[in-house]
């Protein structure tokens, strides 16, 4: 089955619909790059991508060990590099909030965030900058 079906829709901009749910989003090249930059940029997409397959695996490894971390959240600072063209650093600032962890679990958790699919798929040319901080509820 199909993840997802995209249409350029002309002017630098693509609609993507996610087919399972329908979701839809769209993407614009970014202004320094001749887009309109109106919407997430496919990089932007690729840094949001490792800020929530972190903050999922977190959120997987917390409920196996009945931890609770709503309001978790994630800051992303995506760093262009160039010849060639691409993401050369991603800068991921997640910040975890629970009810006292211990050290172990929140090594555990840090731990899950590091090694989610995406993090692990993405080029070890990537830098990937992560600072996990935890604070208590």
């Amino acid at each position: 089955m199909d993840t997802a079906q995209i249409t350029y829709l002309g002017d630098l901009r693509t609609e993507a619909r996610h087919v399972r749910s329908g979701n839809v989003l769209i993407t614009d090249a970014p202004v320094d790059n001749q887009g309109k930059g109106e919407a997430f940029s496919p990089t932007d997409l690729l840094c949001t991508a490792l800020g929530t397959c972190m903050m999922t695996l977190v959120g997987i490894t917390a409920k196996g060990h009945a931890l609770e971390i709503e309001g978790m959240e994630a800051r992303i600072v995506k760093h262009m590099a160039s010849n060639p063209r691409r993401v050369g650093k991603v800068e991921v600032y997640l910040r975890i909030r629970s009810k006292a962890l211990d050290q172990r679990q929140k090594e555990v958790l840090e731990h899950s965030a590091r090694t989610c699919p995406v993090a692990l798929s993405l080029s070890p040319d990537l830098v990937q900058d992560v600072h996990v901080e935890f604070e208590d509820r």
